[in-house]
């Protein structure tokens, strides 16, 4: 599957979950795998989406930071969380979809990548979170056939190197000839549901 594909699928798959959010569980904490800042509520979590989403164009046009500003700030605190969220994944799902030069250099926090590599990293994100989320509102989600062989092929060339920057956990026992949606989430350290 190509990496514009993936970032679809992914996007594609964390919106219904985000829609299932009920009011009162906006403030419920997030475990730490979630996050890389203490006493993260699902809200943070989100809106933090919302604001990844708002930088994709741009990225993907080659924009650096001080070019792109503090124009989407505003989405780390926005309590319109699910619109703007809607909003937002809408448009980058429709900037990756028209989207083809993957050799493009692209201006990341940590360094400068080629899109290809950048899609790769923010679907990761997204497919694990689906996961991630649904487990925090107590909606067990199974991942699609396509995201779970997407995110596999995108971690498991890398894994120690991600579990080294801290991008998945530590590897969790699982038989071997457990289905691949199950070995997906005990390598990144995730317990199957």
């Amino acid at each position: 599957m190509t990496e514009t594909k993936a970032f679809i699928l992914a996007n594609r798959e964390l919106l219904p979950v985000i829609e299932q959010i009920t009011d009162d569980q906006w403030s419920l904490p997030v475990p730490a795998q979630m996050t890389w800042q203490p006493n993260q509520t699902l809200r943070d979590i989100v809106n933090y989406h919302t604001y990844d989403d708002a930088w994709v164009p741009d990225t993907l046009a080659g924009k650096t930071a001080a070019e792109v500003g503090s124009q989407y700030d505003f989405l780390r605190t926005t309590t319109d969380t699910v619109a703007e969220y809607k909003k937002y994944n809408a448009r980058a799902t429709d900037a990756v979809k028209n989207f083809h030069d993957l050799d493009r250099t692209t201006h990341l926090s940590y360094g400068d990548f080629p899109a290809r590599d950048y899609l790769q990293h923010i679907t990761l994100f997204r497919g694990l979170r689906t996961y991630d989320i649904a487990q925090v509102i107590g909606h067990p989600v199974t991942l699609s056939d396509d995201l779970v062989q997407a995110l596999w092929d995108i971690i498991k060339p890398h894994e120690q190197a991600l579990r080294d920057m801290h991008v998945i956990g530590e590897r969790l026992e699982v038989a071997d000839d457990a289905p691949l949606h199950d070995q997906l989430l005990a390598m990144t350290g995730r317990q199957p549901s």
